[in-house]
């Protein structure tokens, strides 16, 4: 009989799982490795919540490992490094998002494109090198190789930056990578949720023109008032549609 989640490490963790597809979450003892010498082990004190938590809780992808902790926008503060690390030190602030290892040596991975990796490892329900499953970060602590960790400054809130991770890098890359950031461009961004508001927070600080369109009627006045976009259109109207396609 194999080790307990408990047993499969030296360091003691505590943190919220599931155990089956009902998705529901309970106390969860198991344990995390040793800081190695290129680790970062953080205590963890914010952890967004994402739809892919969701996904894999109820087993909607049919990839999901039980007893599963959730969670990929974690922050929080350094409390041990290895003995290489380099990016962090000991007290400063910290994250980890969706990814704790890839392969290291494709194409992909030169570039910093390790989400492409054939081989990438995900923060939680994956299995690491060891051969032991990954747990996410609706947990104490947290350890995590140095490459796939992100150093907070010092005036960003740990509990605002966290969905940054995730939500925030899932709408400024394209926006880099696709060079939509050039003042005096103008980006339309569909849907006003987790990713858009972003999208819009992110497109308005490049100084880029923003057009919010969306289904719902009501939530133009947090686009234009709060957020700062510059306008708004119901998508479900094809009058509006109609004359947004020939200006």
């Amino acid at each position: 009989m194999g080790k307990t989640p408990e047993e499969e490490h030296p360091v003691k963790a505590f943190g919220w799982a599931a155990r089956d597809a009902s998705g529901v979450l309970s106390p969860f003892k198991f344990s995390r490795r040793e800081n190695e010498e290129y680790d970062v082990t953080l205590k963890v004190l914010y952890c967004g919540i994402c739809h892919t938590d969701l996904h894999f809780l109820k087993d909607e992808w049919g990839m999901s490992i039980y007893p599963l902790v959730p969670g990929h926008e974690i922050v929080g503060i350094v409390t041990k490094v290895g003995s290489k690390v380099q990016k962090v030190k000991v007290g400063e602030k910290a994250g980890v998002g969706c990814l704790i290892g890839s392969c290291h040596s494709c194409d992909d991975c030169a570039n910093d494109r390790e989400i492409y990796c054939t081989k990438q490892i995900l923060t939680f329900s994956t299995t690491y090198y060891d051969g032991t499953t990954n747990y996410g970060g609706y947990s104490d602590i947290m350890v995590c190789n140095e490459h796939f960790v992100i150093r907070f400054p010092d005036n960003l809130p740990l509990d605002a930056g966290a969905p940054l991770l995730c939500a925030g890098i899932t709408v400024y890359s394209p926006l880099k990578y696709f060079g939509l950031d050039k003042p005096g461009m103008h980006v339309g961004v569909v849907g006003l949720g987790g990713l858009g508001h972003m999208a819009v927070k992110f497109a308005k600080a490049f100084g880029v023109k923003v057009t919010v369109i969306s289904t719902s009627p009501s939530k133009e006045k947090e686009a234009i008032e709060h957020l700062g976009a510059d306008s708004f259109l119901v998508s479900r109207d094809v009058d509006q549609m109609e004359v947004t396609l020939f200006l």
